[in-house]
């Protein structure tokens, strides 16, 4: 993607705003967690990773393994604000049916790792 400073951090506002939005609607979850990565997700997606939201299979693609999932929300948002589905979509956190849980769940197209004990990614 490479957006320059300026577009990532409104991205990234953007993202801690779903985050809000997610937890809010779903009466729980780790706001905290989220907005402790928020700029480094908002980097990631905004500038880093290769990925493409139309075909979240793509071979070629950069693997994100996010082993803080109490931290979802935050992955959910950024990836909405990538385009990997609707922003709206993100109220239907921890909903029953959802795809949006409240850890990241293999079920979501992009995920690519369901992170238990923080640091499981590491090993």
């Amino acid at each position: 993607m490479g957006l320059n400073y300026y577009q990532i951090k409104k991205n990234v506002l953007r993202a801690r705003k779903l985050v809000i939005k997610g937890t809010n609607a779903a009466g729980s979850g780790h706001p905290g967690g989220s907005f402790s990565m928020a700029e480094i997700l908002g980097c990631l997606f905004n500038k880093y990773l290769k990925y493409d939201p139309k075909n979240p299979q793509w071979e070629d693609r950069d693997r994100l393994v996010l082993s803080k999932g109490h931290a979802a929300p935050g992955l959910f948002s950024n990836m909405a604000v990538a385009g990997y589905f609707p922003e709206s979509e993100i109220e239907t956190l921890r909903k029953f049916g959802s795809k949006l849980q409240g850890h990241p769940d293999l079920k979501c197209p992009g995920v690519e790792f369901c992170g238990g004990s923080l640091g499981t990614g590491l090993s």
